[in-house]
């Protein structure tokens, strides 16, 4: 009865702060957007994040003010 166990879904940084990232190399996985796409990051259907072009992988901490005037601070991910 208790031995069904779903997959791992293996989600999480891929690509770290300082490593290179190549065109299409996925650099987080993650359900929602919990990290938002930055310079030269696109998203895919499931909320991945890779890289559109080649360079280094930056991961920055933003401000950002919603419509509702509510501010969070969230983590972004850019290609440099």
């Amino acid at each position: 009865k208790n031995l069904t166990d779903s997959q791992p879904k293996y989600l999480g940084t891929k690509l770290h702060d300082g490593e290179r990232a190549g065109p299409g190399m996925i650099i987080v996985r993650q359900r929602g957007t919990r990290i938002i796409p930055g310079k030269n990051v696109r998203v895919g259907k499931d909320h991945t994040l890779y890289a559109a072009k080649r360079g280094m992988v930056k991961f920055t901490t933003v401000r950002k003010i919603r419509w509702n005037g509510q501010t969070i601070v969230a983590k972004m991910a850019s290609v440099v």
